[in-house]
């Protein structure tokens, strides 16, 4: 009998995995979760073989904040990132933390199937796409970006800020002061050299940063 949790605030989203996950005969129970807190409740509160996490959620928990968690209180959960956004952005983040693999929305459901399946093996799941942008970005020769130097939260607010959303936004969304989302904003521009939030967002733009 294996137990799945889905962590994801779109219902629809959610529907579509239990209907993919549907295909899995193995899988016999699959609970649901639209954040981050109620996830860790429901971990805390039964046995689970798997979770599949999205990153933006709202609620002050992002997926990083709660796959962290995870990994420091449950550590042999398997956790699989299931997000929008693009390897670009999160990939090796979330695989630095602790995840067993990484695909987004937009996979077919057949790959989703495959990568269930991987990581309930114990292994870890790389997409052929994530798989040449970790060996990229892994060669000794590459030098680091900018952005690489951000920390997890600081590259959170950045996303945040160049897909449009104001300081008071990312405040309310991420439940800091914007005072606080202020100085992580003088903080990024600083490590990513830029003098303002327009060239903020062109370079964004320029290392796939942002969903376009």
């Amino acid at each position: 009998m294996i137990r799945v949790l889905i962590v994801d605030d779109h219902s629809l989203i959610r529907e579509g995995v239990k209907l993919v996950l549907a295909r899995c005969p193995e899988i016999t129970t699959v609970l649901e979760a639209e954040n981050g807190r109620d996830a860790l409740r429901i971990i805390r509160g039964c046995e689970l073989d798997l979770v599949l996490l999205d990153i933006s959620m709202p609620g002050g928990m992002d997926g990083l904040d709660v796959l962290k968690q995870i990994k420091y209180e449950f550590p042999a959960i398997p956790v699989l990132m299931l997000t929008m956004y693009p390897e670009e952005q999160y990939a090796i983040r979330t695989l630095k933390a602790g995840a067993s693999g990484y695909l987004t929305k937009q996979s077919v459901p057949r790959e989703l199937i495959n990568a269930v399946g991987r990581v309930l093996e114990g292994k870890k799941y790389i997409s052929a796409d994530l798989g040449d942008f970790l060996a990229s970005n892994m060669d000794a020769d590459t030098v680091r970006p900018l952005h690489a130097t951000l920390s997890d939260r600081e590259f959170q607010v950045m996303t945040m800020i160049v897909s449009g959303k104001k300081n008071r936004e990312i405040a309310d969304e991420m439940q800091l002061s914007p005072k606080t989302v202020s100085t992580y904003l003088s903080r990024i521009m600083d490590k990513l050299r830029v003098k303002s939030v327009v060239e903020l967002t062109r370079y964004a733009f320029d290392y796939s940063l942002v969903i376009k």
